[in-house]
């Protein structure tokens, strides 16, 4: 109860704040910048104190001061402007919200909760498919926050720096603190800001489109993405072209028969399929594979929308629909009146950018992309306002680079710099093996992305001022995506991607609906509608189906007993030997402990060489008498040895009896922790 009490407070601060500092904004609009400020609040704010009181309840109340601080100043300096009050807008507005971003929440919030630590009747905890891989991860950061020092390490590799953006986590944390399972501290702001994305993403394309059916088409474009690949469960039925492992998805004869492998396969989606190079399907869907299970691009994307959308607002002021835009001396920016300097809203733009990078790094990049693009052509064409331009971009942007400088320095450049396994230079992303292209340059793009990507060109040759402005930003995020493998992992792009496929579906959206306008009259007008929605949508249905019908188990009854075992006898920061190849570790996930050393599953990619570490608990596991030293160096508490150990390791357990004390032994003796120190 104390953990929601203090979350309803930075939420209700979070719409004052947003009510105080744009009261002409329709209200519907507000109360979502509002939330969305709120919890970015409740992100920053005991994570600012925790350099000083570690991550503990004193931070926490010294950030329910400084809140009540921000909150009444925001109110203080707040624009006196009259607050808009409901209008028809709004009406039209929640209508549209009703009807999408309400169904798609169902959808999200449903899957945030069957994916996340679910407990069964057999006292397993079960995920789907997609959080098989990474909530593990995120499971072991938010456990490990609770009372760290800042700036916080891994816990899966105690004395590194975590340069790995962990503020989504360190929200969960806080709910963990405050009296939340864990399960819950997961589970509360995932369902929130899952609520949020689809609210906001058809708020901005609302804001952007030519009209509100364009804004639906638009989310629907952007949310049940996935390309052409349902294509390959229709190409050549009659045969079996492959077997498990190879070829899957043609590896049965019938359409029925693939949809089954696709429901019930791992990976076997026509959006993102295992087998990379065979389909080269790379287009994940947005829902099942970004929202769900990375945890940092849901909250990135829960922060980065409301920046775009106060972006766009500002350099576009608002025009009634249905009004046409013409170009005047004053340049586009100026068409319906002249340029205002709203200093509330600059600064505000600049010191919520400025907290992204360690919200998400990824989003932050794209939206400094953005920002690049548009005030390059709003400087081109603002002319006889330009100094009220630069002024903007000036108050604007030097509070973000001020802002953001700490949280790049202390973490983002640590880790990439000098690593050569960051920002190489690579033409086409994942197309491009080294040795050529495995796709042909526009097919692999069509065959992803699908009719948008085709509808999105074709747009930019008509002369559309508006869309041409939203390109000039998107597409600078494009080009250095395109080109720049930002991180190790050549999968992490798409975070860039999809910023940029945010902005386009609005013009694949806006220009596919006016070139169906002009079909108007044609009899066949119907048929091709519904056949656009079959090559748009099916991919994406089909795997968003498959995440919906998913369910593995990840942890067993027997570790669940043993982290709770850990749980309530051990130090929080107490240090474990265990297996380090497997990403599944109750103790780093279920209490938050620190191990030696964690997978490279996640840690190659975070740029770290774990050799060192993993070569001595080879050597301490095949004989633990001979090197203790081991222990020494890493200040080992306790010692691991269940099912996975023994898999992997020549364990000498009669010498591990021999030399130290059983702490704990499950039920059927699968799972024996031994104590390094004197009981």
């Amino acid at each position: 109860m104390l953990a929601i009490a203090y979350f309803v407070l930075f939420l209700l601060c979070g719409s004052i704040i947003a009510f105080c500092l744009f009261p002409r904004k329709p209200v519907l609009v507000r109360g979502w910048l509002g939330i969305c400020l709120g919890i970015l609040l409740m992100m920053w704010l005991p994570a600012l104190f925790a350099f000083i009181w570690n991550f503990s309840d004193v931070s926490h109340g010294a950030a329910t001061v400084l809140l009540m601080l921000v909150t009444v100043a925001a109110y203080l300096t707040r624009d006196r402007a009259q607050w808009a009050a409901w209008s028809e807008h709004d009406a039209q507005l929640l209508k549209l919200l009703l009807f999408v971003a309400l169904p798609l929440t169902l959808v999200g919030g449903w899957l945030q909760w069957t994916h996340t630590i679910r407990p069964m009747a057999d006292g397993t905890l079960h995920v789907g498919q997609s959080t098989y891989g990474d909530l593990p991860l995120h499971l072991a950061i938010t456990a490990s926050l609770r009372n760290a020092s800042f700036p916080p390490e891994y816990n899966i590799l105690p004395g590194e720096l975590l340069a790995y953006p962990f503020l989504a986590d360190s929200l969960s944390s806080s709910f963990m603190l405050l009296g939340c399972s864990l399960r819950a501290a997961i589970l509360i702001p995932g369902m929130i800001m899952t609520a949020l994305v689809f609210t906001g993403y058809c708020i901005l394309a609302e804001r952007m489109a030519d009209t509100r059916k364009g804004a639906v088409l638009a989310a629907l474009f952007f949310f049940l993405n996935g390309g052409l690949g349902f294509f390959y469960l229709i190409d050549m039925q009659g045969t079996v072209l492959g077997s498990y492992g190879s070829n899957e998805l043609q590896s049965v004869k019938g359409l029925w028969e693939r949809i089954q492998l696709v429901l019930n396969g791992w990976y076997q989606t026509p959006a993102n399929h295992a087998e990379f190079g065979t389909y080269n399907l790379r287009w994940s869907n947005v829902i099942v594979d970004m929202m769900v299970p990375q945890r940092t691009t849901l909250a990135g994307w829960c922060e980065v929308i409301p920046c775009i959308y106060l972006l766009y607002d500002s350099l576009r002021p608002e025009t009634p629909w249905g009004m046409e835009l013409k170009d005047t001396a004053n340049g586009p920016t100026a068409v319906w009146h002249k340029r205002e300097t709203d200093w509330r809203r600059g600064a505000a733009l600049g010191l919520w950018a400025g907290m992204l990078p360690m919200v998400n790094t990824h989003c932050f990049l794209a939206f400094g992309l953005l920002s690049a693009g548009w005030m390059l052509c709003d400087l081109l064409t603002t002319r006889h306002q330009l100094k009220n331009a630069l002024l903007f971009w000036a108050a604007y942007g030097l509070i973000a680079i001020a802002v953001a400088a700490p949280q790049l320095f202390t973490w983002t450049f640590n880790q990439a710099i000098g690593n050569t396994r960051f920002l190489q230079i690579r033409f086409n992303w994942v197309n491009n093996t080294g040795n050529g292209l495995r796709d042909g340059y526009l097919w692999f793009y069509i065959k992803n992305i699908g009719l948008p990507f085709i509808l999105i060109i074709l747009a930019l040759v008509e002369k559309n001022e508006k869309r041409r402005f939203i390109a000039c930003g998107a597409f600078v995020i494009f080009l250095v995506a395109e080109f720049v493998q930002i991180q190790p992992n050549e999968y992490d792009n798409n975070k860039l991607f999809y910023i940029w496929y945010m902005l386009c579906a609005v013009i694949a959206a806006d220009y596919g609906l006016e070139l169906l306008g002009r079909l108007k009259g044609l009899r066949a007008r119907p048929v091709i509608a519904a056949l656009g929605v079959i090559v748009c949508f099916s991919t994406g249905v089909l795997a968003v189906a498959r995440e919906w019908k998913s369910d593995y188990e990840m942890f067993s009854k027997e570790t669940v007993e043993a982290a709770a075992f850990v749980e309530e006898n051990t130090e929080q920061h107490a240090m474990f030997l265990t297996d380090y190849s497997w990403h599944i570790n109750f103790v780093s996930s279920l209490t938050g402990r620190n191990i030696v050393c964690g997978p490279d599953t996640w840690l190659y990619y975070h740029g770290y060489n774990t050799d060192e570490r993993k070569n001595d608990i080879w050597q301490f596991y095949a004989d633990p008498e001979n090197n203790q030293a081991v222990l020494e160096k890493y200040g080992v508490d306790y010692i691991l040895v269940s099912s996975n150990e023994r898999s992997r390791y020549q364990i000498d357990q009669n010498a591990l009896d021999r030399l130290f004390t059983r702490f704990y032994q499950s039920e059927s003796g699968g799972i024996v922790i031994y104590s390094v120190r004197s009981m």
